[in-house]
């Protein structure tokens, strides 16, 4: 099973001025994808609260761990500049494919610098922390999330026919 956690960056949700509507879609979409999520995402501020919430779920040893929002270009998007410090090394093509199924549809979708990674055994995605950029996110996500927590893990590649 993988252990999957979704942490939401978002002033307003935190200070309870309204309700976040991805961080739900995230963990429903994790489920489907086959993981063990909790119930709830967490819910913090933007900035440093989003390194603690990583941080905490690294230390839990969380294999997925999904961001939702600061990935924009307001100077209160912080969630690239809290994730970056804890990755041993970035997948670039994963953001990049997030950020290239949305674009069509959504041009500001190239303003997101969402980040991919990996942290020890934990993949660390940030996404966007619009609904459609959830829903986007998990499409792009799908098809490949079981298969690269397995490569974490060590596992051998398939063989090809």
């Amino acid at each position: 099973m993988i252990r999957a956690r979704v942490i939401v960056a978002s002033n307003r949700a935190a200070a309870g001025v309204y309700a976040d509507t991805s961080g739900p879609l995230l963990v429903a979409g994790l489920r489907e994808i086959g993981c063990e999520v909790d119930p709830e995402p967490v819910v913090v501020p933007d900035g440093e609260p989003v390194a603690e919430a990583l941080r905490t779920a690294l230390a839990e040893g969380i294999a997925v761990i999904v961001t939702s929002g600061g990935t924009g270009v307001t100077p209160t998007d912080r969630t690239p500049e809290a994730t970056r410090p804890l990755l041993d090394f970035e997948v670039p093509g994963i953001a990049e494919a997030i950020r290239a199924y949305s674009r069509d549809k959504v041009p500001a979708a190239a303003l997101s610098r969402g980040l991919a990674g990996v942290a020890g055994h934990t993949l660390i995605v940030n996404l966007p922390g619009s609904s459609g950029g959830a829903k986007d996110g998990l499409a792009v996500l799908g098809p490949i999330l079981v298969h690269t927590v397995d490569q974490i893990r060590g596992g051998d590649h398939r063989l090809s026919s």
